[in-house]
């Protein structure tokens, strides 16, 4: 048992990196798995009900404003947009003018937000608590660095 163990220690510190960029991806593609799994039972993906969440606050929205509340360049967000349509989560509606459209939920998406909020309630309260405050002010702080480094840039 303890040479498995060993291994595993071994491996894991050769996987060890000073890149931030990856690190930062080795995380949030753990923290999207665990959201996934707990998000299971309700049939959605993390990605799903963040951005139907987002509709869901902001209310009928076009996709740029929609991009730039949730960080997103607009072809990613296009993208996203057209799974959660298909799904019958979201419609296009037409804007205020005619070169426009605004997204909005439908029925089945509100409902899909319904029956995925409490398992996103459970998994919420659980990494809180494993985190504690500090990390979770610390990991609010740097997201907000990271951001404003990126608008700074022109890349955000």
């Amino acid at each position: 048992m303890k040479e498995k163990s060993s291994k595993a220690s071994f491996a894991a510190a050769k996987r060890r990196t000073e890149c931030v960029c990856i690190n930062l991806r080795r995380m949030s593609r753990t923290v999207s798995q665990i959201y996934d799994d707990a998000l299971a039972p309700a049939d959605i993906k993390i990605t799903q009900f963040c951005l139907l969440r987002a509709i869901e606050r902001i209310g009928p929205t076009g996709v740029g404003a929609l991009a730039e509340d949730q960080e997103l360049d607009r072809t990613t967000l296009t993208r996203n947009l057209a799974l959660l349509e298909r799904e019958g989560f979201i419609e296009q509606a037409p804007g205020p003018d005619r070169r426009t459209s605004l997204t909005r939920l439908t029925r089945a998406g509100t409902a899909a937000v319904a029956r995925a909020l409490p398992h996103w309630e459970r998994v919420q309260d659980e990494l809180r608590d494993a985190l504690g405050d500090e990390t979770l002010k610390k990991l609010n702080e740097i997201q907000a660095t990271i951001s404003a480094a990126a608008a700074g840039s022109g890349k955000s």
